[in-house]
């Protein structure tokens, strides 16, 4: 792992912009989330315009120009083109000589995305990986609905994966689904049988319904699976929950980090979380908090980073990543 970036839009919503649209309040939203305010695409952002500049500020960092790029990977379940985006964010950085594809598995997405670029690098297949995570779940929800509106926000983070000598910086990794858990979770295609038969009419736009969400099914997943496979990846690296220096999780909800913290018996000091400021940023929270807490120094060069994503699909996964 040899550099990181984000990029936000700078529409900032926040509980009492909400306060507008729906009953609720500041107290009430933050009392049982931690958020306080999200980031929302603007008239006219796109983003792949966001994730290209992620992924530029991840290249900075590393000192790796985009020419060099052997492959994008953009991790995402709500790209500007229903065909996908990752073509797009490559073109944006001119990263001529990269192929570039999508990874759809909602807020795991990045930690799939990241275990999937390491086996290139690995295989020698490829020297440098550029990994971003990337959402706008802004664009399906329901403005109406409390349980929803409240949570996601939109934004991009970035990893650039690059070969080197030595150990792999991805020590560990556990990665599971279960599609039987997908009615807890989902924005379903909306329309019905073949479109181009329906009533006559030759041709409609396609649509998808708005972010469905049954909250207590979902927390009582996270808290469930969180720990678990956080444990499952660690026995992969043969490490302990003691050799952890940063537990960095998918920023759902600050209940759940909480929760899966002290499960996992990991001080509350030594999680990662800007919740507050984000919201859930679905396949863009893990980098989006990852290059927040390196620019910081709070994760510094030799530190041990348990991941963990979770979400719809089902689906869950956690990777033990040393930062370089």
């Amino acid at each position: 792992m040899a550099g990181v970036g984000s990029s936000v839009p700078a529409t900032v919503l926040t509980n009492k912009d909400l306060e507008k649209l729906v009953e609720t309040n500041d107290e009430w939203i933050a009392s049982r989330t931690g958020i306080r305010q999200r980031r929302i695409l603007g008239a006219g952002e796109s983003l792949s315009e966001h994730a290209a500049r992620a992924g530029e500020r991840a290249l900075e960092m590393a000192g790796v120009v985009a020419a060099d790029v052997d492959i994008v990977i953009l991790a995402t379940s709500s790209p500007d083109d229903v065909f996908g985006s990752a073509c797009q964010v490559q073109a944006l950085l001119g990263a001529s000589r990269a192929v570039a594809f999508d990874l759809t598995a909602a807020c795991s997405g990045f930690v799939l995305a990241l275990v999937t670029g390491t086996q290139y690098i690995r295989t020698g297949t490829a020297k440098n990986v550029l990994v971003i995570g990337a959402d706008a779940l802004s664009r399906y929800v329901d403005w109406r609905d409390r349980s929803t509106c409240i949570l996601f926000g939109d934004g991009c983070g970035a990893v650039l994966l690059s070969a080197h000598e030595g150990a792999c910086s991805l020590l560990g990794s556990s990665l599971h689904s279960d599609g039987n858990g997908q009615k807890h979770l989902k924005a379903a295609f909306a329309g019905k049988g073949n479109k181009a038969l329906d009533n006559g009419v030759a041709s409609t736009a396609g649509a998808f319904d708005n972010i469905l969400m049954n909250g207590q099914e979902v927390f009582k997943f996270a808290v469930r699976a969180v720990p678990t496979v956080v444990e499952a990846a660690l026995a992969d690296a043969d490490l302990a929950v003691t050799d952890i220096d940063w537990l960095l999780l998918h920023q759902a909800n600050q209940r759940i980090l909480d929760s899966a913290a002290q499960r996992l018996g990991v001080a509350p000091e030594r999680v990662v979380s800007n919740l507050a400021n984000y919201g859930n940023t679905s396949a863009a929270s893990i980098p989006l908090a990852l290059d927040e807490a390196v620019r910081s120094g709070s994760i510094a060069p030799g530190s041990t980073v348990a991941m963990a994503g979770f979400g719809a699909g089902l689906t869950w996964a956690s990777a033990i990543v040393k930062w370089n």
